[in-house]
């Protein structure tokens, strides 16, 4: 008796482990699909749009966006998610920036606390504005989810240019050696996927 439920339980450990296999090589498959979307340090594009949208939530986003603004690559700049109680003169004194003529063109939003949000949020911005193409200003690990979620909440017809910034403590060569970044763009997948669905 005892030997076939022995017999009984072999066949059952090995569809678990192979079944453990399956989903770890679609996760896998998935992740390096997910790796390929994440930008490189490329030449970007210099085409104008009607605005800048910026996403806080990490370094050096704000100042790219403002950047943007004063090259004359958008005629606006929209920060969204933005903590309540910081207006344009804050945000410029975060920034480092003198407010020169920018502080006529930048609009800040403050309902946004994720990506789907800050998708939300800029959608009925853009509409009451009538932008018609934006450039979205956001880490280089968080835009193909930024791309995704932007691209189903928006209007139809709306163009979106992508514009990456590189924060330091994801490197853009060789990310997947160091632990944090690894870590980051893992967790950024899952997020990516909870997205997708």
């Amino acid at each position: 008796m005892k030997h076939r439920r022995g017999r009984r339980r072999l066949p059952i450990l090995r569809l678990f482990i192979l079944a453990v296999s399956v989903g770890f090589f679609v996760w896998a498959a998935g992740f390096y699909r997910f790796a390929q979307l994440i930008p490189e340090p490329t030449p970007r594009s210099e085409v104008a749009t009607d605005a800048i949208v910026v996403l806080t939530g990490g370094t050096r986003r704000v100042g790219e966006g403002l950047s943007l603004l004063e090259r004359g690559l958008g005629k606006k700049l929209f920060v969204s998610g933005v903590y309540r109680g910081v207006d344009v003169q804050e945000l410029l004194k975060i920034a480092r920036r003198a407010p020169g003529n920018l502080k006529c063109c930048i609009a800040l939003g403050y309902a946004a606390d994720n990506t789907r949000g800050n998708a939300e949020e800029t959608a009925d911005w853009i509409r009451r504005e009538k932008i018609t193409s934006i450039r979205i200003v956001t880490a280089s690990y968080h835009m193909p989810r930024s791309l995704l979620e932007f691209r189903q909440v928006l209007p139809a017809g709306i163009t979106i240019v992508p514009h990456p910034v590189f924060p330091g403590g994801f490197s853009t060569e060789s990310w997947w050696r160091d632990v944090n970044a690894l870590k980051l763009a893992i967790s950024e997948y899952h997020k990516y996927l909870l997205a997708c669905l």
